[in-house]
């Protein structure tokens, strides 16, 4: 095993069982973040995968974004954001988690107004197909005229 030219008992990298274990992510769902581009190793002439010992937080980092809902792509967009040669540091996690914060606090009054529109539409009871605000949202083919838009042939679907 490869040590650090600075200290003979700390590994230089990590294998990809050691980065499991340690993250406490199975190792098929390490494979499935190097696929997706958000975690990087390289390869021993035994073509056995190698990761920097900075993967560790950056994974703990890919969870915790995980837990919050935030998609992959959101993630991955901002992993690059962060400096490739070095652990994400406290800094760099406040960055990140300002922007997401944004973005969840978006998602969180999204979610709320749908609450409430389902308390409303739990309180009539109806479903209407076309008064409803969740069955039929912003009532998009209604503007085309009365009739059944989807089903004809030959028509754009409008949706």
């Amino acid at each position: 095993m490869r040590t650090d030219s600075t200290t003979a008992s700390t590994p230089a990298t990590l294998s990809v069982g050691e980065v499991a274990r340690r993250s406490g992510v199975a190792v098929s769902t390490l494979h499935f973040y190097e696929a997706k581009g958000l975690i990087g190793s390289h390869r021993t002439p035994g073509n056995q995968r190698r990761y920097a010992r900075d993967v560790l937080r950056r994974v703990a980092i890919i969870r915790v974004a995980q837990r919050v809902g935030l998609p992959l792509l959101d993630i991955k967009a901002a992993l690059a954001a962060l400096p490739a040669a070095r652990a994400p540091s406290r800094t760099d996690w406040k960055r990140l988690s300002t922007v997401w914060r944004a973005d969840l606090d978006q998602r969180i009054a999204q979610l709320e107004k749908l609450r409430d529109m389902l308390d409303d539409c739990i309180g009539c009871g109806c479903l209407s197909i076309d008064r409803c605000r969740l069955r039929n949202p912003a009532d998009r083919l209604a503007a085309q005229g009365p009739g059944p838009r989807r089903l004809w042939v030959g028509q754009p679907d409008s949706d």
